[in-house]
């Protein structure tokens, strides 16, 4: 593999402004929050609910919000790199954001693990820690100080040829990039997808107990469910635009 950073040109998949903006018309959220301010769903705020969920439910709930952990588990350099990591993949741009890495953090430091891992592959906390520090390598091969000081296309470059498991070399020499890169974004999309702001931009209804769901045919919502304001295919929409990762 060149050590040699490609052209910007050479990124199919984004925009020369680094960032594919929003599609036209996406609305800007008006009651609760959704990440980055936007979503198909801007009247639902899925926490205006909170009062049907059970006790324990609406504590565990309401915790992703208004307790985000410190953290405990990085030290501050690992920390840096993954959070620009986390901002990438998860396209979180801007504020508001969803916490992605504390919530990460705080289930590596409490050992909440998934009970499995690949055999060529070390503990996920490990494979956490080997992928910041391998990164970091692959950045400053570019020329840069570190993953989070490169500027956004090389920081898209290595992100890229993570998932792609085109790193060999340094850390990547003994962890499989592919495999890693998996075994990151697991974790990122479940912290991600249990978080009350990505319910409303989603459209999600939230926990179902006691009060439970009545109407279940195709189409149908029940009245308390967000209705979206936003008709347009999202994978289509981002292929048309270039904005697929």
């Amino acid at each position: 593999m060149s050590d040699q950073p490609r052209d910007p040109g050479s990124l199919p998949r984004h925009r020369p402004e680094h960032v594919p903006p929003p599609p036209a018309g996406l609305p800007r959220q008006r009651r609760g929050t959704a990440p980055q301010g936007r979503s198909r769903y801007p009247d639902y705020d899925v926490l205006e609910q909170a009062r049907h969920w059970d006790p324990a439910t609406r504590r565990v709930v309401l915790a992703r919000v208004e307790d985000v952990p410190r953290l405990r588990f990085f030290d501050p350099g690992e920390a840096q790199t993954l959070q620009c990591f986390c901002d990438i993949v998860t396209a979180q741009d801007g504020e508001p954001r969803i916490p992605v890495l504390a919530m990460v953090d705080a289930k590596l430091h409490e050992g909440r693990l998934d009970g499995f891992q690949h055999a060529d592959l070390p503990d996920d906390r490990e494979t956490w820690r080997l992928a910041a520090r391998g990164l970091d390598e692959r950045a400053r091969a570019l020329g840069a100080d570190g993953f989070a000081a490169a500027g956004p296309d090389l920081r898209l470059q290595v992100v890229e040829e993570f998932h792609a498991g085109e790193l060999h070399d340094g850390v990547w020499a003994d962890l499989p990039a592919e495999k890693a890169f998996g075994v990151l974004m697991r974790a990122i999309l479940q912290v991600f997808y249990s978080h009350p702001w990505a319910w409303n931009e989603i459209g999600f209804g939230g926990p179902s107990y006691p009060r439970g769901y009545a109407r279940l045919g195709i189409g149908l919502r029940e009245s308390w469910e967000g209705e979206e304001d936003f008709d347009l295919d999202p994978v289509r929409d981002v292929q048309e635009r270039g904005a697929d990762l």
